[in-house]
């Protein structure tokens, strides 16, 4: 049943980068969602990643109020990075008091690289997103600033995050894109209907975060669950009331097909998630080594035709989840 040829190396875009189906999102070990991180924990965490197979790292420069994240993976990385893909992210920054601000213009967008590059103690990313459009800019602005640091070398590619399709054409006429990236599972599936089809269409990269709809989808949870002020979740109606147990009665009834296949529950939903038309990476979060371990086994997880339709019986009976908070916060 696990079979580690399915290593499936997945190409970036129309690059020369490959990426496996599993890959480590870093935005959790910045710890400015979760208590309690510490570098050394981050950085234990990232290296448990890399030695399960893990090869693609994403990261941002807004992830942690200075730069915790890339930190972390700096040290990590040492001796390892002609073997890794590393995506950051610009656009995105914090004022004092955790006050997010949104600013794609080009020199912005340009020193928040050289300040990534800096932490993380690399010449080049292999993927650079835009983090958000800036609603104050024309999108092809940020754009031809992306593209300028492309031609520099700086970084390898380009993507683009938190983008809808009109978005994402405006983009890609101002500079080639290999990646998009959204948030994406088995309750949280808008993107198929016209954002997959053209990044399919046109060569890019859906790589998807979200995948455990922050740890709902992780089996772990039950009703009694309590989400301190300090724990963004307790901001999400995904979380709330009537939502919060029609998704965990979803999650129980996964639970045989997990079951039978001897796996966790959360390897399950992640390997499904990979396996869906269009999506090349699934960014999965951990903040122990642990976690980071079992994200990686959900690699090799092979669903026979009655697991898939159990699956999808459960995915359609469940219907949609709400989503977002009113005020956006990733």
């Amino acid at each position: 049943m696990h079979s580690h040829s399915q290593n499936q190396r997945r190409q970036l875009g129309q690059t020369q980068l490959h990426v496996g189906p599993i890959s480590l999102g870093c935005w959790p070990l910045a710890g400015m969602t979760r208590e309690g991180i510490t570098h050394s924990m981050a950085v234990d965490t990232i290296l448990a990643a890399l030695d399960a197979g893990i090869t693609h790292l994403d990261t941002a420069y807004c992830y942690g109020e200075s730069g915790e994240s890339e930190r972390a993976i700096a040290q990590a990385i040492i001796g390892r990075r002609d073997q890794l893909v590393i995506a950051g992210k610009c656009g995105i920054h914090w004022l004092a008091g955790r006050q997010q601000v949104v600013d794609g213009r080009p020199q912005t967008l340009r020193a928040e690289v050289e300040t990534s590059l800096a932490r993380l103690g690399i010449d080049f990313l292999d993927l650079l997103y835009l983090h958000a459009p800036d609603p104050t800019l024309d999108i092809e602005v940020s754009a031809a600033g992306l593209f300028s640091l492309l031609e520099q070398g700086l970084v390898r590619s380009v993507g683009v995050s938190n983008v809808n399709v009109s978005e994402l054409k405006r983009f890609s006429s101002c500079c080639p894109v290999s990646a998009c990236q959204s948030p994406y599972n088995m309750l949280q599936r808008d993107i198929e209907v016209d954002l997959v089809p053209w990044c399919l269409e046109n060569r890019v990269s859906v790589m998807v975060y979200w995948p455990l709809m922050k740890g709902l989808l992780s089996g772990s949870m039950d009703s009694t669950r309590h989400f301190p002020e300090t724990d963004s979740r307790h901001k999400y109606p995904m979380f709330q009331g009537e939502e919060f147990s029609r998704n965990l009665a979803f999650v129980d009834s996964l639970r045989p097909v997990a079951a039978r296949l001897q796996v966790k529950l959360s390897q399950l939903v992640l390997a499904w998630t990979a396996q869906q038309p269009g999506i090349t990476s699934v960014l999965v979060g951990a903040t122990n080594p642990q976690q980071a371990r079992e994200n990686a086994g959900a690699l090799g997880i092979v669903f026979n035709p009655l697991d898939q339709r159990e699956i999808a019986n459960a995915i359609a009976s469940r219907g949609t989840a709400a989503s977002r908070p009113a005020v956006k916060t990733r």
